[in-house]
Order: C-alpha cells, then structure tokens, then sequence
C-alpha cells in the first residue's frame, strides 16, 4: 500500500465522488446501500449507479443555486442524504449535517451551525420541511434560511453535471463537533482526510470483497459517517443501515441484522454493546443468532470499559462472536475520525494499573488481583501515517513512558482546522512541542483526551477538562459515573454525569442519575442516593457532596450519545436539573 503521508492512498481516487465514479463503472448494478425500515425490512436500495446518477443529478441542480456556498443538511436517517452528501461533493458545496431538531433547543443549534458555517440554505427532505415548517415556522432560527427538499428538485441528466472536479486540498465537508458547552464548532475536513481515513482504516480492519457494514450510527455523527458511508463505498461493499432510534428501542435488531446479511464490520460506542448484554439478560434476544461472520466489532468514540467487552464476548459466543473480532479504537471528529484501532485477529488487550498511581498522573502495572487495580482497555496502535505522543499539556514536552499526558496526533487525517476560528485553529490543530528544534517545527492536533502509550499501544484515561482533582489527587469521571451506576440494577448504562463545582469556599463533587419512577418506587429516592454514594466510596473512596436523581433523557448528550458533563454542570448551576426525576421523594 502506498505510504500514506505523501499522497492520495490509491492512484487517481482524490476524494469519494472519484470513488462513486470508479464504482459506478465497474460494479453498476451493485447494491451499494441498503435502508431498513424500523432496523428489519428493507426499505430503499442504491446500486452504485443510481448513487452516482442522483449525486450528480443533485450537483447539478445545486451548484447554480448555492454557488459554491456551505449548507446544512438536515436529514433523518435514510439514503437521501447519502446522495446529498455525495451530490454537494460534486458541486464543491461543503455540507454541515446536522441533527434533524424536534424541540426548540435543537432548532437553535441548527441556526448556531448554519451561522458558524455562513449556511443560508438547508437541505432535507419533504417530510421534515413540512415539519419545521408547521412546528417551527414562527420562530426566528429559521428567518433568512431557505429550506430545499431535495428529494423534490427537477431531475437533472448526469450529462448536466460538468464542475471542476473536487481538488485533494478542497473542504468536503464541516463536521460539527457536539461540544460540551454549547457552542459547536465546524471541524473542516478535505477530501484527502476522507480518502487517507477510509485507506488507513481499510488497512486495520481488512474489507474483503465478501465484507459487509451493518450500522446503526446516526449519519450526521463522524462515525456514523466514517463507517456507514465512507468506508463502505472506499472498499466497495455493501452498507445495511438503520435509524438510531430502531437500535436504541431494541437493540437486538442491530444483532438480527448481522445475523441476517452476514455482517462482518459494525462500530458502535461501549454503551451499545453494554445494551446489547443488557437486552440477552432480560431476554430480548433471538436464542438463534448467527454471529459468526462479524469479523470487526469496532468499539470506541467513548471510554472503552473492560467489563463491558468481557460481557459481550462471553454473552455472544456461545452464537458464534469471537473475542478477537472486538476491537476497541479511538478516535475524534479532527482527526476525521479513526486514530488508532486494536487489530484484527487478537483479544482486546487489557491492562491493570494501581489506581493511586493513576490518580497522580503515573503509570503503575500491577497484578489482576491487586487491591486498588483499575482495568485499562487498549485501543491499539496508529495507522504507519499517523504519529501520536503524550504530551504534559503545561510544559509541552513528551511525557516520559510512566506518565499520562494529553494526546497529540500528526498525520495526513488531522483535518484543516474549525472554521471560521482561526485563534482555536491555532490553538488546537496547530500544537508545537517545546524542546528540539525538529520537534518544535512539527504542528499536532492537541485532543484534550488524557492517556499514555504501553509497548506501542495508546491507552485513553479520560479527558483533560473533565478531571475532577480532590486533595491533590485526579478522579476521572468516568470512574465515577461506572459506580454510581452500579448501584442499582434498573439504572441504565451511561446514566450518570460526575463533575465538580466552586462554592466559592471549595470544590464540590456532583453526580447527576438518570432514574425513573419504576425503580424510585422499589427502592426510594433517599436510599438510592446512599446507594450511589456507597458505591461510589467503595470504587473510589470519595465522598460524594450533592446527588441528584432526574428523568430518564434529561442529561445533556453529544449527538452520537456521550453525556456533555460541562454542560450537565451548568444546567445544576442554574438550578436546572434538582427534583426532576419522575415519582422523587424527599
């Protein structure tokens, strides 16, 4: 394979509307992507032919009328906005997909990203027109914005279709970061970054001709997108996708649905595989699942929690899953999505380290049994193009190899930069190292993720922000939130929000739960407060200051599922999350 830090990965595919063409040339009448509808019947189908013909067919009513300007596409899940996405590739229109909103907070994050992205048009389809029309019409988010169903433009003969073709260096898209405090910021990712991705991650994660993706990821997010559309259509093989929702009210048809089109790649964050188990315990599970073609179980875009995988792989062997197809990864919006990946063909590896140590930014091994052992799931190594140090975020100096630090990435997929920020671009995309003159010249995309590298392989701590320090000590989050939900059996997975505030006299450490009247009922508000609070004493030996239960879905979330803690932690400010858990007591 060519060496990925100098050019385009295969000879002549400069981005994915060059691939949609290599396609539609030699495979035509392949399906390319399939829809459900409601995760289990097949609900609309491309072949790489029609794909390419309505890509162009959209270009060309397009490009005249946007004239080279961003848009936001607004799209539920579904294939019109593959050939959207695909079709503004073709005009040179850099989309911003953005999570369709059905309540007002929603509908002002679109105008907030539609600002960002200097976005006056949007493009969706009739269904959701209709809606932010008859919801949302007298709002002001919507004043000066043009709405464009796109399913509706005149058809357009590909012949029409004749724009410069998309140059390596070209912005394909703005991928909007969810961000934790409200302001999201467009991360501009070129053509290459797309390209370079989809090789590196072909190249980790091998996409046989008999490959087939099964996603449930929503495709606004950047690995919903990286791995239901772009990969797919780098290697050539078919996608079955399904609306998030479809997975999250039963994830078993995720299951069935590999089970069934003999998957062999699907992505998701630990929280859905920890559903999954979930949903086996209670039953919701089909006893006759097939699993044994799924070759790459990618896990990532979230903490990667040890117990979790060992439950999948022991919950789902017995229907054929091999513990060597999970394959814990990481990954971030600016780096277009994958950074390192665990390989396929081996166990999740999983390293113990002494939680004291850990708490004073030192790297530790110790023995299974350990009393105070903490379980550390890799995330494997880098792609050959991609290099990534651990950096003291103070000094800017690498951190020796028994230190956690801040993790620095360089490569062909760090992305240009956010738009329209060129103070932040230069902060965060444009990170120097202190020291050596060769170091000092070499830019890096500094993540804001904590983690170390073991004999080669990158481990993820936690992040830089969310770090609660107590006497002198740092708490992740994460940690904390795992026992809080542990307290109880009916809480769900990714439930809890842990963060600290300032009274103004000291530091206060806050959890926020996620509950609902059924288990408030069997067991009462006051004593699942002290449940959590004991948990939490036992995991990590830290009294808990304020616990707070509120209504299942009220924690604030990116738009891919992780819990926004700074956010969670400015809503408790302003008295926003006290009392409203259904059924609370006391």
């Amino acid at each position: 394979m060519t060496d990925t830090t100098t050019g385009p990965p295969r000879t002549g595919l400069r981005s994915l509307p060059d691939i949609l063409r290599m396609r539609a040339g030699q495979q035509p009448h392949q399906t390319a992507y399939t829809f459900l509808h409601n995760g289990e019947g097949e609900a609309d189908t491309l072949t790489y032919r029609e794909l390419d013909a309505g890509a162009r067919g959209r270009a060309a009513a397009l490009a005249p009328r946007l004239g080279g300007h961003s848009a936001v596409l607004l799209y539920p899940a579904g294939l019109e906005f593959v050939r959207t996405l695909l079709g503004c590739m073709y005009a040179g229109v850099a989309g911003a997909p953005v999570q369709v909103p059905n309540r007002v907070r929603g509908l002002q994050r679109m105008r907030r990203i539609a600002d960002d992205a200097g976005a006056t048009t949007i493009l969706t389809t009739t269904s959701v027109k209709r809606d932010l029309e008859e919801r949302f019409g007298d709002r002001p988010e919507l004043s000066g914005l043009t709405v464009i169903d796109t399913a509706s433009l005149p058809p357009a003969p590909e012949g029409d279709w004749t724009g410069n073709e998309p140059r390596l260096e070209d912005i394909a898209l703005l991928q909007y970061t969810s961000g934790s405090t409200g302001d999201p910021k467009g991360v501009m990712v070129r053509h290459d970054n797309l390209v370079h991705n989809a090789a590196e991650t072909d190249e980790l994660w091998p996409c046989a001709p008999d490959g087939t993706v099964v996603s449930w990821l929503p495709l606004f997010h950047d690995m919903g997108l990286l791995f239901g559309v772009v990969l797919p259509l780098w290697a050539g093989i078919p996608a079955y996708l399904m609306a998030p929702d479809a997975f999250i009210r039963r994830p078993a048809r995720w299951l069935e649905a590999v089970s069934r089109f003999r998957g062999t790649h699907a992505a998701a964050p630990s929280f859905a595989y920890e559903l999954c188990v979930r949903a086996a315990a209670e039953g919701a599970v089909p006893p006759g699942l097939d699993l044994t073609s799924w070759r790459i179980a990618a896990n990532g875009a979230e903490p990667v929690r040890s117990a979790t995988v060992r439950a999948f792989i022991e919950t789902f062997s017995p229907m054929g899953f091999s513990a060597t197809a999970m394959c814990p990864g990481y990954g971030l919006a600016e780096n277009t999505l994958k950074a390192t990946g665990s390989p396929q063909g081996q166990a999740p590896g999983v390293l113990r380290l002494s939680a004291e140590e850990l708490a004073e930014d030192r790297v530790r091994v110790v023995a299974e049994d350990a009393g105070d052992a903490v379980p550390l799931v890799s995330c494997g190594a880098p792609a050959r193009g991609t290099r990534v140090r651990i950096v003291d975020p103070v000094t800017r100096t690498v951190c020796p190899p028994d230190r956690t630090g801040e993790i620095w990435i360089n490569g062909p997929c760090v992305a240009a930069g956010y738009h329209g920020r060129p103070v932040e671009t230069e902060e965060t995309f444009r990170a120097r190292l202190a020291g050596s003159e060769d170091e000092g010249t070499e830019p890096h995309l500094r993540t804001g993720d904590l983690g170390f590298v073991h004999e080669g392989e990158l481990y993820v701590t936690g992040r830089l922000k969310d770090v609660i320090i107590r006497k002198g000590r740092n708490f992740y989050p994460q940690d904390i939130e795992l026992s809080a939900e542990s307290a109880h059996a009916g809480l769900r997975p990714n439930c809890a929000a842990a963060f600290s505030v300032d009274d103004g006299e000291s530091e206060r450490l806050v959890v926020a739960v996620e509950t609902d009247g059924r288990v408030l009922r069997s067991v009462g508000a006051g004593e699942l407060r002290q449940d959590i609070r004991e948990q939490i004493w036992d995991g990590q030996r830290l009294q808990v200051d304020d616990v707070v239960l509120i209504r299942r879905g009220a924690l604030p979330r990116t738009s891919s599922g992780k819990v926004q803690r700074r956010a969670c932690r400015q809503r408790y400010l302003d008295d926003e999350l006290r009392g409203t858990a259904t059924g609370e007591e006391g």
